[in-house]
C-alpha cells in the first residue's frame, strides 16, 4: 500500500514537470550543494552511458548540517530538448521509478558539518531501458512534490559513428574569434525512413545549455554518411581558456588565490582581482573546460574531508549598465541566477560575488547577460581567441513520424585542433 501510494504521489509530480517546470540542472533548496554528475571511469568524460553496457555515473551532493535525511531519486524521460517524452515509466525504465538513497556518509574533520550523498546510474534496481535524455530529480521521502535538486544525464544506443574536427578555419574567417564544425556521422544499420530529415544534432559548447545549437538537417548524404558542412549553425564564438583556482590548502593560498583566513565559523579565499581579458594577447592553459574537482590536500576521502570555504570574487571593471555580469561554470550549474550574480560595489571599481565552495579545483568565467535577453556574452569580460581550446559535444537523435520519443543514437566529445 504505501509502495502505490508512493508511486501515485510520484506521478503527480511527474505531472507537474510535464506541466512545464524547469528542466535545467539546479538546487531548489539552499541546504544542499555541490551537485555533480560525473562518469566513474573518466572524470573529463561526457555525462552519458552506453545502452546496454557497464558504463556507470555517479551523481553527488551535499547536505550541510549534522543530519541525514530520508532521500528519493526519480528519472524523467526527455526528448533531445529536455521537455518530457511521452513514454510512460514502465517503457523507459527496468524496476519502480522511485528509489531510497542510502549511499550517504557524514564529513569529517570540517569546520562546516554536512552530509554526503552517492548515487549510482543505473543501480541494478532502476534501469533505463531506451536511450534518450534523463533528468534525474531528488525529493524527501515523504513528499515527493517538493523537488529539492534536479540534474540532466544521457543513454546513448552508440550505433552512429561519429567523426569530424573543430578548426579556426570558418565560414567567417580564418584564425579570427570563431570555431567551427565539420562533421561526419554514419547512418546506423537500422530502419530509418529518411536519414536526411529523421536525424539532426544537438551540439554544445563546454557543457553549456545556453550554448547549444540543434541542427535539423546535413549539407548532404555521402555514401553511408550525413556530411555537415559549412552550416552555420556551427560556427560558435571562439571563447577564452577558462579562469582556475585552488583551495585545495584552506590555510594557505593556492593557485588564482590572492589570500586566506578564519572568520565567523569557517575559512576565506580572496582570489586575485580579476581583469578583462577580452584586449590581452591569447594564453594557453590546460583547464577542465569549466568543470570542478572536489580535493583536499590531506584528505584520503575529499568528498568527506573537503571543507567548505567562502570564495570572494572580484573583477575590477567599470560598471557595464545594459547587462548583469554573472560567474559561469559547473560550479554554478551554468546558471545565470541570483546565487551567480554579481553586484558592482561603486567603491572598489569592480563586481564582487561571495561563494560558498567546497574545497578543490574550479574553473570559472565571466559572461555578461545583456537586460532582457537569456543567452549569456563571455566576450564582454574573456574575449574570443580562435586558439582557445574548447570542449564540443555532439549528440545524434533519431526522431521519426509518429514517433513517442526522440532516440540518441549516438554521442561524441571533439577538441578544437
Amino acid at each position: 500500500m504505501r509502495r502505490s501510494v508512493i508511486t501515485l504521489l510520484t506521478l503527480i509530480g511527474v505531472a507537474a514537470v510535464m506541466c512545464g517546470m524547469d528542466t535545467s540542472v539546479r538546487i531548489f533548496n539552499p541546504r544542499f550543494r555541490t551537485l555533480q554528475v560525473s562518469s566513474v571511469d573518466n572524470f573529463m568524460g561526457m555525462p552519458v552511458i552506453r545502452l546496454g553496457s557497464d558504463d556507470r555515473l555517479v551523481v553527488t551532493f551535499d547536505e550541510l548540517g549534522d543530519d541525514y535525511s530520508y532521500l528519493q531519486y526519480r528519472l524523467i524521460h526527455c526528448n533531445a530538448d529536455w521537455q518530457p517524452s511521452q513514454l510512460v515509466e514502465s517503457e523507459y525504465l527496468d524496476g519502480f521509478n522511485v528509489a531510497d538513497i542510502t549511499d550517504y556518509a557524514f564529513s569529517s574533520n570540517t569546520y562546516v558539518h554536512y552530509v554526503n550523498y552517492r548515487i549510482t546510474v543505473p543501480d541494478g534496481n532502476m534501469n533505463p531501458k531506451v536511450s534518450g535524455n534523463y533528468l534525474l530529480q531528488v525529493f524527501p521521502q515523504d513528499d515527493p512534490e517538493d523537488v529539492l535538486l534536479q540534474t540532466r544525464f544521457s543513454v546513448s544506443e552508440n550505433i552512429a559513428p561519429v567523426g569530424g574536427e573543430a578548426t579556426s578555419r570558418t565560414d567567417r574567417g580564418l584564425n579570427t574569434e570563431w570555431q567551427q564544425l565539420n562533421l561526419r556521422v554514419g547512418i546506423p544499420d537500422i530502419s530509418v525512413r529518411s536519414p536526411l530529415t529523421d536525424i539532426f544534432l544537438t551540439v554544445d559548447q563546454n557543457g553549456r545549455p545556453d550554448a547549444t545549437r540543434t541542427v535539423m538537417r546535413p549539407q548532404r548524404l555521402q555514401g553511408k554518411s550525413l556530411i555537415y558542412e559549412h552550416i552555420p549553425d556551427l560556427i560558435f564564438p571562439a571563447g577564452n581558456e577558462y579562469r582556475r583556482f585552488e583551495t585545495v590548502r584552506a590555510n594557505y593560498p593556492g593557485m588564482g588565490v590572492d589570500s586566506v583566513g578564519f572568520s565567523g565559523r569557517n575559512y576565506h579565499a580572496w582570489l586575485s582581482p580579476d581583469l578583462s581579458r577580452a584586449a590581452a594577447p591569447y594564453t594557453y592553459d590546460q583547464t577542465q573546460n569549466g568543470r570542478f574537482k572536489v580535493d583536499e590536500y590531506n584528505s584520503t576521502n575529499p568528498d568527506l574531508g573537503a571543507d567548505y570555504v567562502t570564495v570572494h570574487f572580484e573583477l575590477r571593471h567599470p560598471e557595464v549598465m545594459n547587462a548583469d555580469i554573472y560567474v559561469e561554470g559547473d560550479l554554478v550549474g551554468n546558471r545565470h541566477d541570483e546565487t551567480s550574480r554579481m553586484r558592482y560595489d561603486a567603491a572598489r571599481h569592480a563586481y564582487v560575488l561571495d561563494l560558498p565552495l567546497k574545497q578543490g579545483s574550479y574553473n570559472y568565467q565571466y559572461v555578461a547577460v545583456p537586460k532582457g535577453k537569456r543567452t549569456a556574452d563571455p566576450s564582454l569580460m574573456e574575449g574570443n581567441k580562435y586558439e582557445t581550446r574548447n570542449e564540443y559535444h555532439v549528440y545524434v537523435w533519431l526522431r521519426e513520424p509518429g514517433s513517442r520519443a526522440d532516440r540518441l543514437i549516438s554521442a561524441a566529445q571533439l577538441f578544437n585542433r
